[in-house]
C-alpha cells in the first residue's frame, strides 16, 4: 500500500478531533533543503496533511549559511511552483512560506545588520533553531536582537536540544526573555529519541508550548504523525491555547 493510502486508512480507523488546521513548521518545497525533492513529492505530502485535517501550511525551508543557502527569492520561486501545481490539480490547500533559521554566524550577521527576515504569515514571528547538542554562545544575544528588531522569536522544537535536558531552568529563562516555543508533534511518539519525548511531555505539562508543528520532511514523518496522534499527550497538547490558528 502506498504511504499516502496508509495515512488515509489509519485516519479512518482512528479518527481524532481536528484541532490543528494550520501547520507552521515543515519542509514541503522542492529542492531547497532535506525536505521534498520534487513537486510531486510536495503535492503528495500536502495531500497527506489534508487527510490529517490540515487546511493550511506555512512551510519553513532551512536557511543555514554553510549548507542550505536559501533566500527569499529561492523560497518564493519554489513556493509559486507548488502553488501552481495545487491549482492545476484542483487541490484546495492554503500554502505559504517562511523559513527555519539556523542560529549561526550568517544569521547573527543578518540580525546585526537588520536585514529583513522571513516571518510566519503576516505576523512578526521568526522561527529559529540551534545546534541540538551545544548551546550557542550567542543564543541570548540572538533573542535580544530579534526582539529589538521588532520580531517575535519562536524556538523550533525546544524538546530536541539535549543541552537543556540537565538544565531545565533554561526553558523558563528563554520564556522570560520573550521566546515562544514550537513543539514537534512526532516527539510525542519517541520518534526522535526518548529524551525528546520526555521533554515534550514536560513542556506540555508546564503549559509552555505555543505552537505545534509537523516538521514534515518526508513520507516517514507523515506515517509517524499517525502514531504520535494516538498519544495521550497529543490530547493534552490540544488542550493548550495553541497559537497556530492565529497565523
Amino acid at each position: 500500500m502506498a504511504w499516502w493510502n496508509k495515512v488515509s486508512s489509519s485516519n479512518q480507523r482512528n479518527p481524532l478531533p481536528v484541532a490543528i488546521s494550520c501547520d507552521m513548521h515543515s519542509h514541503l518545497l522542492p529542492g531547497l533543503d532535506d525536505g521534498a525533492d520534487n513537486v510531486e513529492t510536495s503535492i503528495r505530502l500536502i495531500q497527506s496533511l489534508q487527510l490529517l485535517g490540515y487546511t493550511k501550511a506555512i512551510t519553513t525551508p532551512h536557511i543555514m549559511g554553510d549548507f542550505f543557502k536559501n533566500t527569499s527569492d529561492t523560497i518564493h520561486t519554489a513556493l509559486k511552483l507548488v502553488q501552481q501545481s495545487l491549482i492545476e490539480k484542483n487541490i484546495e490547500f492554503s500554502l505559504d512560506a517562511a523559513a527555519e533559521y539556523y542560529l549561526d554566524e550568517w544569521f547573527m550577521d543578518s540580525l546585526e545588520k537588520d536585514k529583513p527576515l522571513l516571518t510566519l504569515g503576516t505576523s512578526n514571528y521568526v522561527l529559529f533553531e540551534t545546534s541540538y547538542i551545544n548551546k550557542p554562545s550567542q543564543l541570548h544575544q540572538a533573542i535580544f536582537l530579534m526582539k529589538s528588531r521588532g520580531y517575535q522569536p519562536v524556538m523550533a522544537h525546544p524538546e530536541r536540544y539535549t543541552y537543556m535536558y540537565a538544565a531545565k531552568e533554561e526553558y523558563e529563562q528563554f520564556l522570560e526573555m520573550g521566546t515562544l516555543f514550537q513543539l514537534n508533534i512526532n516527539s510525542l511518539s519517541g520518534y526522535y529519541s526518548k529524551g525528546a519525548k520526555h521533554m515534550a511531555e514536560y513542556l506540555i505539562d508546564k503549559k509552555w508550548v505555543h505552537f505545534a508543528g509537523t516538521d514534515c520532511h518526508a513520507p516517514k514523518h507523515i506515517e509517524a504523525l499517525t502514531i504520535a496522534r494516538q498519544s495521550k499527550y497529543y490530547s493534552k497538547l490540544l488542550s493548550l491555547p495553541l497559537m497556530n490558528a492565529t497565523l
